[in-house]
């Protein structure tokens, strides 16, 4: 007996995955549960028809499928190929652009109709979709008298597509033997470049992944033929110098060894094996990719902030990251990274996550030079995403939020972040205006808007502008709605009291602010976000962390100078001025806040043990990127949070005329202090 094409597909499935439940079934080919029940019983009496035991199905959807249909009918590839010879619609699309691709001869709807077993009309049925996916690649599928169908375009994604249809077809069952058969590859040349392909895996110490291992051969056999066909590359813009240095490109002049063909070629099939997935690899280091470790170290923390998780064993995972970038990045570089539809697997159960991944990938994007396309943050959705379950972690156990505002970029922006700021243990996804909010389609929990909009999820109004009254308000009701409890609040005022009847004060006014500091940090803590107490630009520079100087010989001098102060109290260590030192050179320009005023810095973890900052004052002033500082102010920071009011003082006090002179006019510490006590207030 034969099988019909959805049952085919869904055989097809079952023997490539047995772990499948029939639910994922269903999803996947958009089928009722009683349509899948009547492939299922069909599939059922096609295996009894071959002497073999029915699969079974338990209450829970998964399947038991006895090893010898597994054995019998996926090695004799009975079922796709030789039994049924009945492909789906897809598969059929997927080998006539391979007979487009790769073929030696002219092709007539003749040769197609044969070669597949359907009609002629099936074939300029499935031409239609041809069309389209040769279209996503911008190339066209034409036809002539004398050439037949043939495709056209540039070759650079004409190879692109290429690649894709092999992926493809390769995952069938009997894949291997249908794209030898469709474009007549010999089977030794097969094994010889395969063999070629398995010593480049020894010579550069790693492992490609197994499904690449089974489809490269094919790759360079079809590219070496449609070069000698005379279809070469020639507008593609290669990076000779990125690449022509690397194992990679060593190891395709041994591929290639006995192969007559151009260096922009020989580059080309050096980049197809560096944008090659590899499984294990000993090389990858820092000098792979400069800064693409630490870029993916900042998409980390950026993830982390923005889903409100701390992800355990974190060398590790950056480590994995590392060994699917490294590929990855000139798969986007070079645009190479498939066409097909990767995301939509993803979005069935991770579309918060990918969201999310999405808005974390900047710092790539800066390094890489190009926007991270969908499909290449769905392979990192997918590696995040079992990461967390790893570690017990999952979104759908977070409070994710969204914030409407009607009134503009600008102001939305702004209100989203105050909230991000008021409520840091939700997650929240994007700010949008109404309309926007009437198609979003990602799951979320809560709303925050200054309108009233029509919803069945939580609606919480809130001012565009929040005052600090209005925020306070706002927490403790949506706490108590959303989760059922809101701290208890402490009033500062009254523990001044108390301490009056008890105690001599010296410094009301710092007794306040410390204890509001302290119970700032405490109510964070029971509230369970990581919000922390902001100094002032005179609480951070003391007199005693005020340094006067005639002159000092250089800006390096300098930064060590003034951050004496902070080495001596502790506030940080000796390694972080070497690293200010190494950073903050003439090319760091933007370390000059305001005219005369520089800010050298490093990254918190370079040896930052207490948020902290220190000054220097030279008279005679120091020759730096093309300017004359007069005041350098180290900054040493813990987070993005505790030095950032002193920091806007610093910034309002540089960029002010009356403001820098009275600085670069004062001559003793006492004076200083005045100077920074009057921008603290304002």
């Amino acid at each position: 007996m034969q099988l019909d094409e959805r049952s085919v597909s869904i055989l097809d499935e079952l023997l490539k995955s047995p772990g499948v439940t029939s639910k994922e079934l269903e999803q996947k080919y958009n089928l009722t549960r009683r349509q899948f029940g009547y492939s299922f019983k069909k599939i059922n009496e096609f295996i009894a028809s071959k002497n073999l035991p029915s699969i079974e199905r338990n209450s829970q959807g998964n399947f038991i499928i006895n090893q010898a249909v597994i054995t019998n009918l996926r090695d004799d590839h009975e079922v796709s190929a030789a039994e049924t010879n009945i492909y789906s619609e897809h598969q059929r699309q997927y080998m006539i652009l391979l007979m487009l691709l790769g073929s030696r001869e002219e092709l007539s709807l003749n040769h197609f109709a044969l070669e597949l077993d359907v009609s002629r009309n099936t074939i300029l049925n499935d031409f239609k979709k041809v069309r389209e996916l040769a279209s996503d690649y911008s190339l066209e599928i034409k036809y002539s008298r004398i050439d037949g169908y043939f495709i056209e375009g540039e070759e650079f994604h004409i190879r692109k597509l290429l690649f894709n249809v092999l992926d493809t077809l390769v995952q069938m069952n009997g894949g291997e033997e249908r794209i030898r058969s469709l474009v007549g590859i010999d089977e030794d040349e097969l094994a010889e470049i395969a063999s070629r392909i398995e010593s480049v895996e020894q010579k550069l110490n790693l492992k490609f992944t197994d499904e690449k291992v089974l489809i490269m051969p094919f790759d360079l056999l079809l590219v070496l033929r449609r070069i000698r066909q005379g279809n070469t590359i020639e507008s593609f813009k290669i990076g000779f110098k990125e690449i022509s240095h690397t194992k990679e490109f060593q190891a395709a002049e041994e591929i290639l060894h006995d192969t007559d063909i151009s260096e922009q070629e020989r580059l080309f099939i050096t980049l197809h094996l560096l944008s090659t997935n590899v499984y294990w690899a000993d090389r990858l280091t820092e000098e792979s990719i400069p800064h693409l470790k630490q870029a993916l170290e900042d998409m980390l923390t950026i993830f982390e902030n923005t889903a409100c998780i701390t992800l355990q064993e974190r060398d590790e995972l950056l480590d994995k990251l590392l060994l699917h970038m490294t590929p990855a990045y000139y798969r986007i570089k070079y645009h190479l990274t498939e066409v097909g539809d990767v995301k939509s697997f993803i979005l069935q159960d991770y579309k918060e996550l990918f969201h999310l991944i999405g808005q974390s990938t900047v710092p790539l994007k800066a390094l890489i030079g190009t926007r991270i396309p969908e499909n290449e943050i769905a392979y990192l959705t997918m590696l995040l995403g079992g990461w967390m379950r790893r570690q017990g972690e999952s979104l759908r156990q977070k409070t994710k939020a969204i914030v409407v505002c009607p009134k503009g970029v600008s102001v939305s922006r702004l209100m989203f972040t105050e909230l991000k700021e008021l409520f840091p243990e939700f997650v929240f996804l994007d700010s949008l205006s109404v309309r926007e909010f009437y198609e979003y389609t990602l799951d979320f929990d809560i709303i925050f808007s200054p309108v009233f909009l029509e919803t069945e999820k939580k609606l919480f109004l809130a001012s565009s502008y929040l005052k600090q009254e209005e925020k306070n308000r706002l927490r403790r009701q949506v706490m108590l709605e959303v989760q059922g409890y809101t701290a208890h609040e402490i009033n500062v005022e009254e523990i001044m009291e108390i301490v009056r009847k008890h105690a001599d004060v010296k410094n009301e006014n710092q007794l306040s602010k410390d204890l509001q500091r302290y119970i700032s940090n405490e109510n964070s803590k029971d509230a369970g976000h990581n919000g922390a107490a902001s100094y002032t630009l005179d609480e951070l520079i003391t007199a005693d962390r005020i340094s006067l100087a005639q002159s000092v010989p250089s800006f390096e001098a300098g930064i060590r100078q003034c951050a004496a102060p902070l080495i001596d109290s502790g506030h940080i260590e000796q390694r972080y001025v070497e690293k200010m030192v190494e950073q903050n050179t003439e090319d760091n320009a933007y370390i000059i806040l305001g005219e005369g005023v520089a800010i050298p810095h490093a990254a918190p973890e370079d040896g930052v043990n207490t948020v902290s900052m220190s000054l220097l004052k030279v008279d005679a002033g120091i020759e730096f990127a093309g300017a004359v500082i007069h005041v350098i102010v180290v900054i040493a920071a813990v987070d993005k949070e505790q030095h950032l009011k002193a920091l806007l003082q610093l910034k309002d006090l540089a960029q002010s005329k009356n403001g820098r002179k009275a600085l670069f006019d004062a001559q003793t510490d006492e004076e200083i202090c005045k100077v920074l006590q009057k921008h603290s207030v304002e």
